[in-house]
């Protein structure tokens, strides 16, 4: 491992105004996606649209620093032979691979999960070098509910997202560190805030014992926000505000970045949140978006899987990487969001 290098890769994805494109969609997920538009989902379709987001010039040369890929798409080449990871390498930004293997359920916790995908993976990370990969991501999933989640759950990810960031680093690859606590459910901002700061303590907790060196990672966790179904939603401010409070309780400064998931948050509401925090004094650490349906689903909805559409949905998506580009200086505006792409 060196250390420096990793911290350059780390750096160089969330510099100021760059972000992180998740388009790791797994197989069955994208099925979802292209349920909604009507498009088939078959490799070539899949291919087609990923390369129509990597061959936007704009956002990826200008505002997208790193992209996450699924192991389908880290091998895949755009319809002239050329392959998808020199795309967006050629744009100057960086090529990433989802690792996990999802989540399946925690023996002896009732309605709680533990992310898979350990065993083998160390090979793995050498065949995704190879391949281009620079940094990787794993998932740790947790839901607020009665009695949940146990302290079991939340050790039992945070060991686990420890174990693949040391593999990670071993093999020159900088790891996401990505625990998402889910916005379902009534929960208040208050009981979000309250068990996203014990989940980051564990979490931080496990790197340290598994001897992660946070100079080479990057940490992408939930906002602190209510629960979907929860009567009161608070204001982007408050929200902001929280967020910042549990990340300056938890999060080194050694940590180049954070890139926050957009978890279920409307595009606006999670480009809005961002660019409050970033308006915020005496931040360590850079703070950057890793959204996948916050910077894909309007883009999706204009391709609809017609080759017409091509140029439309990469306006649509440069437009979305442009605001959020904005709100990771805190520089966004409800104006600008509402000029055509």
């Amino acid at each position: 491992m060196n250390l420096d290098e990793l911290n350059a890769i780390a750096k160089k994805m969330v510099a100021p105004g760059k972000g992180i494109l998740a388009a790791d969609e797994s197989t069955g997920t994208i099925q979802k996606r292209f349920d909604k538009i009507g498009v088939e989902n078959s490799e070539d379709n899949r291919r087609d649209y990923r390369e129509l987001l990597f061959r936007t010039d704009t956002a990826m040369k200008q505002h997208i620093g790193g992209v996450i890929l699924f192991d389908e798409t880290i091998r895949q080449k755009a319809k002239d032979g050329t392959p998808l990871v020199k795309l967006i390498t050629d744009a100057g930004s960086t090529p990433g691979i989802k690792v996990d293997k999802g989540a399946v359920p925690l023996a002896g916790a009732p309605n709680e999960t533990i992310t898979e995908g350990l065993d083998g993976l160390r090979g793995r990370f050498v065949e995704y070098h190879k391949l281009g990969a620079r940094f990787a991501k794993w998932r740790g999933v947790y839901e607020i509910a009665e009695g949940n989640p146990s302290h079991d759950a939340i050790h039992a990810n945070a060991h686990a997202l420890a174990r693949y960031a040391a593999l990670a680093q071993e093999n020159g690859i900088v790891p996401i560190v990505e625990p998402e606590l889910l916005m379902d459910g009534d929960h208040t901002i208050a009981r979000c805030e309250g068990v996203t700061e014990w989940i980051l303590k564990e979490v931080f907790q496990e790197l340290y014992y598994a001897d992660v060196k946070l100079e080479g990672i990057i940490l992408k966790p939930n906002m602190v926000v209510p629960g979907k179904k929860c009567p009161k939603q608070n204001s982007v401010e408050e929200v902001a505000e929280r967020t910042i409070k549990v990340l300056k309780r938890c999060v080194p400064g050694a940590v180049p970045g954070i890139a926050f998931l957009s978890g279920g948050q409307s595009d606006e509401d999670a480009t809005a949140h961002l660019s409050a925090m970033n308006a915020l004094p005496s931040l360590p650490w850079a703070l950057t978006f890793s959204y996948g349906r916050a910077l894909q689903a309007a883009p999706q909805a204009a391709w609809s899987g017609k080759a017409e559409n091509v140029a439309k949905a990469q306006a649509v998506f440069a437009h979305r990487a442009l605001m959020n580009s904005l709100a990771a200086t805190g520089k966004w505006t409800k104006d600008a969001e509402k000029k055509v792409a």
